[in-house]
């Protein structure tokens, strides 16, 4: 081929998430090229096609239509057959398998019946029974599968750029202005979609062309109830921006549009022996919610793809907070875009204000792929006093120059700056009470005021001396700042300690103090230079008592629950002398954890972290 006649392969990529009924499904839709050689001339692939130019700059139109009513599966004793809950839809559910299947037998009385899973087909096939066919018998009878989440059809193999039309060369031309449908002009392109008389494709069988109905052409969709037990079918076109010309597309089906999650279970709180007197009352709640950056399928390969989603995720967790009726809210891994989306609108119109603060590192990716803290209070319990965050970062910045004494680029100090710099943050909130407590007798000298600290630390098991290190120096920064106030003002430090109770983490905040021979103080040189103080200077001021310790008497068994690891990482801690926990929601049992999937997080769960719910009540004179 002569240089000058580069050719180029154009490839659409069209994917949809499992539609839920309240969830947003967004196409992922992309167009790119690639410059084909001599070798790659003679052949190409469905959805692609091959041109004498790069493909141009472009822009996507989309087209909903909602699918006809479905029998999901043959076997009149399936649950899916009337129900369409998550929860019954899930790859747990379905015993592992992702695929449906389809009897191909013509001398069977099943041929051509769907079943949702291998086992229904199993105990539909005892009740089967020969019947006469003028079909020709297929090679084999077992049944045919298709994978759930497989979106390629009939009419997926018509798109432009698939094989039949992948050497046409440029679709017919749309003048600019004309209506964003498919034309069908040309016998290489594909029929219109949306067309009434073409319409009515179904795996499941031929349907009129009514049962094909257009809903919606705008980007994204939202399904609602009357789509629930159908499938949904997306039409994407690209068009060149400058044009208007029609370059490729794509059509994909979904799975069936599942019902909206059922409601979660209620937690019943376990109070603690109360005491006399005491001040304002508040409910508070931290939860680790995971971000969509960590929600893969290589992190979690026993959890659907649509259950990861953060527009299905979503969709539960916020119900989940709203539903535990909080007053103050600390959350962990709020992904920055997420935050601005998603939960800071929904948390004000459930009454809340907050603040977020991202991590200090460079988003993975995109713009907003980052997690960070975020931290709420209901608008009419509380007003914002002040407002700050911590970055470890700065923190060990200063450890290195100010109090080391150390080029921050000498061999020592960069080596130093490195290990400690993980991007953790800290938020911490002053909070005053919007009705605020008056004096009695019982109570004198009413405290109306709260400090929140809020924190995510470092993740890395292997490196324990790392958290102890942000610990102290997370306490050292709230004794400056609470003594500056007073040392009447109680305290909360809530998060995401990754660190379990037999940890020097747990050992500082519980008993002010870590005993010198704890593995998590002598971790050797293997782990880099030392950024311990002597064991003996790690220590603080704070009396601090842990929430669910002292009203449940010991730590939870777990509040992460995963496939490769089930412990206790995240806490409340709370100052003993003007902070009294009223009570605590114990974390379920594994039996209830693990009713919808062998781990966290599942249909039920939307985290890999449980919440954490207690009441807390402001104490004064030094009462417990």
């Amino acid at each position: 081929m002569n240089a000058k006649e580069s050719m180029y392969s154009w490839h659409l990529s069209l994917r949809v998430d499992r539609p839920v009924e309240g969830c947003t499904i967004r196409p992922h839709s992309y167009m790119y090229g690639k410059k084909l050689d001599d070798r790659d001339t003679s052949s190409s692939h469905n959805h692609s096609k091959i041109c004498r130019e790069p493909p141009p700059n472009h822009e996507f139109s989309y087209r909903w239509f909602r699918g006809p009513t479905v029998e999901p599966c043959a076997y009149e004793g399936c649950p899916r057959r009337t129900s369409f809950s998550p929860h019954d839809w899930s790859k747990h559910a379905l015993g592992g398998s992702g695929c449906s299947l389809q009897c191909v037998s013509t001398q069977s009385s099943l041929y051509k019946s769907t079943f949702c899973n291998a086992s229904c087909f199993v105990k539909a096939w005892k009740t089967q029974y020969t019947v006469q066919s003028n079909i020709p018998q297929a090679r084999s009878s077992t049944p045919t599968r298709r994978r759930a989440g497989s979106y390629v059809d009939e009419d997926d193999a018509r798109s432009v750029g698939s094989t039949n039309s992948a050497r046409s060369g440029m679709s017919s031309y749309n003048p600019p202005g004309t209506p964003r449908e498919i034309s069908v002009d040309g016998p290489n392109t594909p029929r219109n979609v949306g067309d009434p008389s073409q319409a009515g494709y179904s795996e499941y069988g031929s349907h009129s062309s009514q049962e094909w109905v257009e809903i919606s052409r705008a980007e994204l969709y939202i399904p609602h109830v009357d789509d629930v037990g159908r499938k949904l079918k997306l039409e994407a076109a690209a068009y060149s921006v400058e044009s208007g010309e029609l370059l490729m597309h794509r059509v994909v089906k979904t799975d069936l549009v599942l019902s909206r999650t059922p409601d979660p279970e209620k937690r019943n709180l376990v109070t603690a022996k109360s005491a006399a007197g005491g001040g304002a009352r508040f409910r508070i709640v931290t939860y680790n919610i995971l971000a969509e950056i960590y929600a893969t399928q290589q992190q979690y390969p026993y959890a659907d793809l649509w259950l990861l989603s953060w527009d299905f995720r979503f969709q539960n967790i916020i119900r989940e907070i709203v539903d535990v009726g909080p007053d103050i809210v600390c959350l962990q891994e709020v992904q920055a875009d997420h935050y601005e989306s998603h939960l800071y609108n929904a948390m004000h119109e459930a009454g809340f204000e907050g603040v977020y603060k991202q991590k200090t590192r460079q988003a993975m990716g995109m713009t907003g792929k980052v997690d960070g803290c975020a931290l709420f209070w209901r608008r009419t319990k509380f007003h914002l006093i002040e407002s700050y965050s911590i970055e470890f970062n700065e923190l060990a910045q200063r450890q290195v120059t100010t109090v080391m004494g150390l080029n921050p680029r000498s061999e020592e100090g960069a080596a130093i700056l490195n290990k400690l710099s993980k991007d953790n943050v800290a938020q911490l909130v002053v909070l005053e009470l919007a009705q605020q407590s008056m004096a009695s007798r019982t109570n004198r000298d009413p405290i109306n005021q709260v400090c929140i600290a809020n924190t995510h630390l470092y993740s890395n098991k292997d490196c324990p001396d790392i958290k102890l290190w942000q610990t102290l120096h997370l306490l050292q920064e709230l004794e400056t700042f609470v003594m500056a106030r007073g040392t009447n003002l109680p305290l909360m430090i809530c998060g995401d300690f990754n660190s379990t109770p037999e940890s020097a983490v747990y050992d500082l905040l519980s008993r002010q103090a870590v005993h010198p021979g704890h593995p998590d103080v002598n971790t050797g040189d293997e782990n880099g230079p030392n950024i311990l103080p002597d064991a003996m200077s790690i220590t603080h001021s704070h009396m601090l008592g842990s929430v669910y310790s002292s009203v449940l008497g010991e730590e939870p068994k777990f509040t992460n629950y995963t496939m490769q690891f089930k412990g206790v990482l995240d806490y409340m801690w709370y100052s003993t002398q003007n902070l009294r926990s009223l009570s605590a929601a114990p974390v379920p049992e594994e039996s209830i954890l693990t009713r919808h999937g062998h781990a966290l997080p599942s249909t039920q769960y939307s985290s890999d972290h449980i919440m954490q719910i207690s009441d807390m009540q402001i104490v004064g004179g030094g009462a417990r």
